[in-house]
């Protein structure tokens, strides 16, 4: 076993006892990415400043100052900002742009001594489901099945199909419908989207600002619990920041559920539902009431409005944070013919530097908070989004602890496989997770079993607001119950 296969919990108490250094801990993971290409997970690789952090790292690890995550080697996604490397959002737009400064979370983790391997694919600026809208191509699922190609989701995709082939030992990510969530039940990882507010987000490059949460993509619930502790607390300089304590995260995963109240929500049970994605929820359901948990149906009547409703404000908000990408001030700007004013440079630049996703939801965006439209599509939304957070409440008001349900309708698909010109094909793989990002609830994603091609498939537990101890518990207790050990072959 190389060094990269690693957990974050076994590498950091084998860089405690000496056992290994992050030279050589970042080395191994170094070599792994090189030969990972094929994968097109990591789009710019800093190997240099990797090994300059890794060095730091020994020298902590050596006098005995050692946080958790002090010689940890990481991938970022490429929508953090991190200091002097570019920092695109997977989009012509920002081509060559390198930030003066570190985002909250990646300045959160480079001060506790962790190391970056380099940035991750994504799908352009958060939007997407399977990573297939990106600057640089995209990135591929480290799982398959024949000679298909399949997509690692979105937006997320680099970050999980770094994790589950070994290239770093966890991922930063984003999830603003299910960007973390989905594509780690597609690769048969561990990903948790906190409580909105309980991750900065500053220095994240936005795409809706009341949606975006960032959090970790790991190989275990105990590292995504080590890896959220090191990315959570309250941040000044962001206004939506919740000035909250942070619990140990690790320290709650006790294994003892027993007595809890787990939901299951009858409406998730969708007319079509896979046959294997039922079943893997049937076997979630007898997982948690084996481990002591009592087991009830609840009704979130609401839920069936999410995806309208969140394909609505989703839109509304990104098309008024894109609007400041114009080629004035960074990244691309597109060349002007003789006699071209500024409305020519903004509308060409536009063109040129955003993906056909992205303009599809600037469009949608700008239509629904139009004149005329704004209390049809925008402001209905927005009440939708309050009765869906009523809906919660009022469950996790009985005495429910946490919700087990799908995380995705089925197992990773091939790409290219579903259509283009059908968009909202696409944009049904977010059925089980946008509710939870309108609600701002914490949710994570658990591989659970595989399907009949041999495939990941994950469960989710939907947790009470700020509740993000406990739903890392009852995630544990799924973990080891499941016992899912699997492995992609490598291809790469």
């Amino acid at each position: 076993m190389t060094a990269n296969t690693l957990t974050i919990a076994a590498a950091r108490d084998a860089l405690r006892k000496g056992e290994i250094t992050a030279v050589d801990l970042t080395m191994s993971c170094l070599t792994a990415i090189d030969a990972a290409d094929a994968l097109g997970a990591f789009v710019h690789k800093t190997p240099e400043l990797a090994l300059e952090q890794a060095r730091a790292a020994d020298a902590r690890l050596a006098v005995g100052e050692a946080p958790d995550l002090c010689g940890i080697p990481l991938g970022i996604k490429d929508l953090f900002c991190t200091k002097g490397v570019p920092s695109q959002a997977a989009s012509n737009i920002l081509n060559g742009f390198r930030p003066e400064y570190d985002s909250t979370v990646t300045s959160k983790l480079f001060g506790a001594g962790a190391v970056m391997l380099g940035k991750l694919n994504m799908d352009e600026f958060a939007m997407g489901s399977s990573n297939e809208h990106s600057c640089y191509g995209p990135a591929v699922n480290p799982w398959k099945v024949d000679d298909r190609r399949l997509t690692p989701g979105g937006s997320s995709g680099g970050s999980a199909s770094a994790v589950a082939a070994d290239l770093c030992l966890a991922a930063t990510g984003t999830d603003t419908g299910g960007s973390i969530r989905q594509p780690a039940a597609f690769t048969g990882i561990v990903g948790i989207k906190p409580t909105y507010g309980r991750v900065s987000r500053w220095g994240i490059i936005a795409y809706a600002s009341s949606l975006d949460q960032a959090g970790p993509m790991a190989k275990t619930v105990q590292d995504a619990a080590i890896l959220l502790q090191g990315m959570a607390g309250h941040d000044p300089k962001d206004s939506t920041s919740a000035d909250l304590a942070v619990p140990d995260f690790e320290a709650a995963l006790t294994g003892d559920i027993r007595g809890k109240v787990i939901g299951i929500p009858k409406e998730y049970r969708l007319d079509g539902l896979s046959p294997e994605i039922a079943a893997l929820w049937d076997r979630g359901v007898e997982m948690m009431r084996d481990a002591g948990a009592e087991v009830r149906e609840v009704s979130l009547p609401h839920a069936k409005y999410a995806l309208p409703a969140y394909y609505v404000i989703a839109p509304a908000e990104a098309s008024s944070n894109l609007a400041r990408y114009d080629g004035v001030r960074y990244g691309h700007r597109a060349k002007l013919a003789q006699g071209d004013g500024i409305t020519e440079m903004y509308e060409k630049t536009r063109a040129e530097g955003f993906g056909k996703e992205v303009q599809r939801r600037i469009m949608v965006g700008t239509y629904v908070l139009s004149a005329g439209f704004y209390d049809a599509y925008y402001n209905r939304a927005r009440k939708v989004r309050a009765l869906i957070k009523r809906d919660f409440e009022q469950v996790f008001a009985t005495g429910v602890e946490a919700i087990l349900c799908p995380t995705t309708p089925s197992a990773a698909f091939g790409l290219g496989e579903v259509s283009e010109a059908d968009p909202v094909e696409m944009y049904l793989n977010d059925v089980f997770t946008v509710t939870l990002n309108l609600a701002g609830l914490p949710g994570i994603s658990v591989p659970v079993g595989l399907d009949a091609q041999g495939l990941p498939l994950g469960l989710q537990l939907i947790g009470r607001p700020w509740d993000e101890a406990n739903l890392l518990n009852h995630a544990h207790v799924l973990e080891r119950a499941a016992g899912f050990v699997s492995k992609p072959g490598k291809w790469w």
